[in-house]
């Protein structure tokens, strides 16, 4: 199988999009390592009333279970587990998507701070000069913000928030949310689907 991507959750709203990254990437048969951060366990718990393991072996069937998907090959991670192989620059990725990414993880990725193995594995992902997409999480953006989303992007990281497209008239939230994720792997030259594609203006 070829080098994997890596999903990093933070702890801010919009596990959705975290959740149909992870099942279109399985689903297409991708090699997939996952980090849940500390945050993104209780934000699941609060918004969506869903307890996600912590054990990996456990987080693993969960996903499986869950998302409905037996494809692809999925490595699931602790958050505080530095001595991961996604810790280490020698291990190739095909790139990392932090989504969704909270402000409070994006100004410690600006600092160069590493405190769990999410920020590790996106900081190695810029040092190696390979794909970090970071998809904010905050509306509106205050100054400290913007300057902490533009470190990251003159450090290598494309940011992808996610905002929604009306020109593709979404019939659902569904809609939006492919959408949303289509866009997202776009950034890592990732097609995974032209679902909810725009296909330019109908005659």
């Amino acid at each position: 199988m070829s080098a994997p991507f890596v999903i990093g959750i933070s702890g801010a709203s919009a596990q959705q999009l975290a959740e149909r990254s992870l099942q279109w990437l399985l689903r297409g048969g991708h090699s997939v390592h996952v980090i849940v951060s500390r945050g993104a366990h209780e934000v699941w718990r609060a918004e969506r009333a869903i307890a996600v393991p912590v054990d990996p072996d456990q987080q693993q069937r969960f996903w499986r279970d869950h998302l409905d998907v037996q494809s692809g090959e999925l490595v699931c991670h602790r958050w505080d587990d530095q001595a991961a192989v996604v810790a280490s620059g020698s291990v190739m990725t095909r790139g990392m998507v932090v989504v969704p990414c909270s402000m409070g993880t994006v100004g410690r990725l600006a600092a160069g701070l590493a405190g769990d193995l999410l920020e590790r594995s996106a900081d190695v992902h810029l040092k190696e000069g390979r794909p970090l997409v970071i998809a904010p999480r905050e509306m509106p953006w205050n100054l400290i913000h913007l300057r902490n989303l533009t470190t990251l992007a003159e450090a290598g990281a494309r940011i992808a928030p996610p905002i929604p497209a009306w020109y593709t008239q979404p019939e659902s939230l569904d809609d939006m949310i492919d959408f949303l994720v289509m866009r997202l792997f776009d950034g890592l030259g990732e097609s995974l689907t032209d679902q909810n594609r725009w296909q330019g203006r109908r005659p």
